[in-house]
């Protein structure tokens, strides 16, 4: 027999419903929350432990379309891979529950999350991942603790817990925070832009973005509310399911460990030489010399005598390598490449490098390399993909592509698929640059990042080469952005914050988190809590210590931006306005007149059908200057259309009037009407007769008068009917 429980949380009313599905799982829950539901299960292998010292945690977030009553999209009408959504959630999942499993932990385990009924007014990625907690706490697993997800966004300057999906669109905050009732375990952040009108004299105004930065004092004061949030909620999902948590199985937690007395050997003999190949900064420069000092170790008569393998001098090594960097950084305040805590690495920035493309950008920050790539199209451009909760495609023009290659870290591995990692790092990217370009760009972009160097924060170095790339194509930007990751380290009273951290220090540091922003304040942040909680305080501290690494980055950006010079491949836009009545003629009888224009002077045409504005853009000078006037020349030609944009057509027609007019033009695509009380109206061609026509002109005549149905009305147009 299935058990129910069922709580208001923030105003919401949220039901998890155990024992009734999937019982054959180790933990499983039906959750639901408004119209959508979520299956979330647990799996655990206790007979086939790994031999390696971490948790092998698989998280799967899926999708399935019949949840919102759709098929699946394309030609083979299964679900298939994975979408972007889909893959980022189940990042989100696994980062916030991975730190809730034992060390020693080995044991194969899959959470999975299938989303069956879905509603668009309900946050399924904080929905999955609490569905996702509910599971793994009521399981056998050795879990006792719950962790949840709260979203927060800013709606007229007050935070709100969860808010729905129109909600969110009128804030101007996402953040998403996770944790238990005691300790944060991740965040993520971003901006939401948004526009206002500002006066300028007593007339006129103008139209302003805002990227709706935050400064550290109100992200602290917004992560605090959420953490309070999460408190409440999980003090509520552990009294709550206490009493459906199976019987906990008590399974061998690995100790992957060697004798101190070995450990001891090293560090009093060898804590130089590991010192040394500490200073190798490129990662794997680091790993040969290390392997180089536990080999001659090995070699020795203590380790002969007694017997000991290169594996566990190999460990002990680590061991001694990680205690000299985190106590160099916390008692002598300095690293591993001479640095202070607050140094950020040596920048070079270069721009325009590449002369085939729109824009480039090589940022390099000590040994972090990025090469950023920029492409511009026009706004059909863009990348079309499906939300679970719209019944139609949706498109994105703005796409940050994140590639990670083998050579970037002295591998030698090809270059496969996209991963999570790649995802994740071009999300993050993608969040702190999308909210400073203009609101009213509407052209396609696309940044590619190709890391060509790694050693720590390859994402930040993502951010700054992205947007100097944007600038340096031309794309409105409010201002340049900066990333800079920062990372912590912790002994016992101890801690040292880190500014613009490398590879080594986030592998043996305690937290590492990631922030950007321009001039103003933070646009996106991302933060991975490894030592579990961690004071506001200390937050605050280390948010204000990123600012001034990030005004640092920010004064050499715009040394760099003053330098741009713009590809020559920059595509030439021209953008001019026609009579909005005339448009249809430019376009004429199924996109030919449009399509014949394209082919012959090779550009791309976009077209407003309500505004009138057209805008021509192609490679060659020329071409584009003559597209212009030749559409110019079409549209002058073209019968003109009587001066309607001061008739008010609300003030003098309603919906469903009858009215006596005359044809007054006759075109591809129907006729207008001149009416009785002024103005014309539109009759399209399927709406003339109840049965089909093909010509216009086989039913009307200019003169001819005619009686007309009013089917709708706006202040600027009207649509008529005669059938």
């Amino acid at each position: 027999m299935s058990t129910v429980c069922e709580f208001e949380l923030n105003g919401k009313v949220e039901i998890f419903e155990f024992n009734k599905v999937a019982k054959q799982a180790n933990g499983s829950v039906l959750a639901k929350l408004g119209n959508a539901v979520v299956l979330a299960t647990v799996v655990s292998e206790f007979d086939n432990p790994v031999s390696e010292d971490f948790t092998p945690l698989t998280v799967q977030y899926i999708e399935k379309t019949y949840a919102a009553a759709k098929l699946p999209g394309g030609f083979i009408k299964r679900e298939g891979k994975p979408s972007d959504f889909e893959t980022l959630t189940s990042r989100v999942i696994d980062r916030s529950l991975r730190p809730l499993f034992p060390k020693g932990y080995v044991y194969p385990t899959t959470i999975t999350v299938m989303v069956l009924s879905a509603d668009k007014n309900v946050d399924l990625q904080t929905l999955a991942l609490n569905a996702a907690n509910a599971a793994l706490y009521t399981s056998n697993l050795p879990i006792k603790k719950s962790v949840c997800g709260v979203r927060v966004g800013k709606i007229d300057g007050e935070y709100v817990i969860n808010p729905t999906f129109e909600q969110l669109g009128n804030s101007t905050l996402d953040l998403y925070v996770a944790g238990s009732k005691d300790e944060l375990l991740m965040i993520e952040m971003k901006t939401i832009s948004s526009s206002e009108l500002v006066e300028v004299d007593i007339e006129a105004f103008t139209k302003v973005h805002n990227a709706n930065e935050m400064n550290e004092d109100n992200l602290v004061e917004a992560i605090a509310f959420a953490q309070s949030a999460l408190k409440e909620a999980n003090l509520t999902y552990e009294k709550a399911f206490e009493e459906v948590t199976k019987e906990k199985v008590e399974v061998e937690l690995v100790q992957f460990t060697i004798e101190e007395s070995i450990i001891n050997y090293v560090r009093d003999n060898f804590s130089s030489e590991v010192k040394e190949a500490i200073k190798k900064l490129a990662k794997s420069e680091r790993a040969t010399q290390l392997k180089d000092v536990a080999k001659m170790i090995s070699k020795n008569e203590y380790c002969t005598s007694n017997e000991i393998e290169f594996s566990t001098i190999y460990e002990a090594v680590s061991i001694v390598k990680r205690e000299i960097v985190r106590a160099m950084i916390v008692n002598d305040k300095v690293r591993a490449d001479g640095r202070g805590l607050k140094d950020v690495r040596p920048i070079s920035i270069e721009t325009n490098i590449l002369p085939s493309t729109h824009s480039s950008c090589l940022f390099t920050r000590g040994e972090t390399q990025a090469l950023v790539i920029g492409t511009i199209a026009g706004p059909k451009d863009g990348q079309m993909y499906e939300v679970l909760t719209d019944k139609s495609t949706s498109m994105e023009r703005f796409m940050v592509h994140y590639n990670f290659p083998g050579f970037s870290v002295g591998e030698a591995k090809p270059m496969f698929g996209v991963g999570r990692r790649e995802l994740g790092h071009g999300n993050l990217a993608k969040k702190a640059l999308e909210a400073t370009i203009d609101d009213d760009y509407n052209e396609t972009v696309r940044l590619v990042s190709e890391i060509l160097e790694s050693n720590g924060s390859s994402s930040m170095a993502t951010v700054c080469g992205g947007s100097l790339a944007l600038k340096a194509a031309g794309v409105p930007v409010s201002n340049l952005v900066a990333g800079v990751a920062m990372g912590m380290v912790v002994e016992g009273d101890k801690y040292s914050v880190l500014t613009d951290i490398m590879g080594l220090e986030d592998h043996d540091g305690d937290m590492d988190f990631k922030v950007a922003g321009t001039k103003n304040g933070i646009t996106a942040l991302q933060m991975d809590i490894k030592l579990g909680g961690i004071e506001l305080s200390v937050l605050k501290e280390a948010l204000l210590q990123a600012k001034e690494g990030r005004e640092h980055i920010l004064t050499l950006m715009e040394d760099a931006a003053t330098d741009i010079v713009p590809s020559d491949a920059l595509p030439l836009v021209e953008q001019f306005a026609i009579d909005p009545s005339k448009v249809m003629v430019v376009i004429g009888k199924a996109g030919a007149t449009i399509k014949e224009i394209i082919e012959k002077f090779s550009v791309s045409i976009d077209l407003d059908r309500d505004s009138g504005k057209v805008k021509v853009s192609g490679e060659k000078k020329q071409n584009v200057l003559d597209a212009c006037e030749h559409i110019k020349t079409i549209s002058n030609n073209a019968a003109s259309k009587k001066e309607s944009k001061e008739v008010n057509f609300e003030k003098l027609y309603q919906e469903n009037e009858m009215l006596i007019g005359k044809v007054e033009r006759v075109v591809d695509f129907g006729a207008f009407i001149l009416l009785p009380k002024g103005g014309e109206g539109l009759l399209h061609i399927s709406k003339i007769s109840k049965e089909r026509v093909n010509n216009v002109s086989d039913i009307l005549s200019v003169g001819q008068e005619i009686e007309v149905k009013v089917l709708k009305v706006k202040k600027d147009r009207i649509e008529l009917s005669s059938n």
